[in-house]
């Protein structure tokens, strides 16, 4: 039977992935039963840089404002990722492992896969990183490219900054050349982190109602200004985008999972032997969405879980951008 745990906890109940400390430690347990006697340390540096950009410390960076992609969604697809590479290392064919290096450049790719959502102190163009939302892929390849080198990955660099694209839709994953194609397989694990983990978090569907919707209207993502001067609606609201949510799982999420990635879920079960709970924690969100939209009733939906960023009342300013960007817009499509 499963327990009640807090909302920062990851899919098991056992990791708090709002700590960049506790993420690290169960990070470094699954390096250590996976690559035996090998030098991690590069990755406490990572996570260490990580912390000071979420939380503002890093100089020449604003710290995180996003209130669906704060440092718990990064922390929770960086947990994700270790836990799909312990399973493929285990049970990928010899020509397929990635090996002690490449794993930890995985990691940093996790770490930094949303970087690129975190202004600059002196971006006099934006001042919420929603707004970089069509964007932030190739933002934080930028940033991959430029902090690498402080944790000696110069030779990994050109390959990391196109698989991170993994992770969005700025660019036709086909496009992408790489040195080896390990980097590839990277590249597919990473997207797939990316997507179970904030699918399968218990409070995905109140996030993605109260949060993700805000990022997508300040994004230009739920409403977007047309050429001829109209606009088009994607979303109408938090709920219209819950309402849309099963068919796009349907028809794009699990497309991407099964088809593009190669299935690399398979390697959670391989992880987690006794079932992949990611697996089941997606199976019953999307089961819990589609009873609640039977019966016409999201307001069932009361969780309120804590946002990770580095103003304590981000998610009420957030808010307060959204209403009145809304407001501003004619909604005609």
């Amino acid at each position: 039977m499963s327990t009640p745990r807090d909302s920062d906890f990851d899919v098991t109940g056992t990791v708090q992935v709002s700590s960049p400390e506790r993420v690290l430690t169960a990070v470094l347990d699954i390096f250590n039963q996976c690559f035996e006697g090998e030098d991690h340390s590069i990755l406490g540096e990572a996570f260490e840089v990580f912390r000071q950009l979420f939380e503002g410390e890093l100089p020449g960076y604003a710290g995180c404002d996003t209130i669906y992609h704060d440092m718990q969604h990064s922390l929770d697809v960086t947990l994700a990722m270790a836990r799909i590479l312990g399973g493929q290392e285990s049970a990928a064919p010899a020509s397929e492992k990635l090996g002690h290096d490449l794993c930890m450049v995985g990691i940093v790719a996790a770490l930094f896969h949303d970087a690129g959502y975190i202004r600059n102190t002196d971006d006099d163009e934006f001042i919420n990183g929603a707004q970089y939302t069509k964007s932030h892929v190739s933002r934080s390849a930028r940033f991959l490219e430029e902090f690498m080198p402080r944790f000696d990955m110069n030779g990994h660099i050109q390959d990391t900054v196109q698989l991170v694209h993994y992770t969005g839709y700025e660019v036709d994953l086909n496009s992408l050349s790489f040195s080896d194609p390990r980097y590839r397989i990277m590249g597919k694990l990473l997207g797939t982190a990316d997507l179970v983990a904030q699918m399968a978090d218990r409070c995905y569907l109140e996030k993605c109602r109260d949060r993700l919707y805000s990022e997508f209207v300040l994004g230009g993502v739920a409403i977007s200004e047309q050429n001829d001067g109209t606009t088009r609606v994607e979303y109408q609201s938090g709920e219209d985008l819950l309402k849309k949510t099963p068919l796009f799982y349907e028809n794009v999420t699990r497309e991407r999972l099964k088809g593009t990635f190669d299935n690399a879920m398979r390697y959670l079960g391989e992880w987690f032997p006794d079932g992949d709970p990611y697996a089941a924690g997606i199976d019953k969100n999307l089961g819990f969405l589609k009873d609640l939209l039977v019966a016409d009733d999201l307001g069932r939906l009361r969780r309120t879980p804590p946002v990770f960023t580095v103003e304590e009342d981000t998610l009420s300013d957030t808010q307060k951008m959204v209403a009145l960007k809304l407001s501003e817009m004619p909604h005609n499509s």
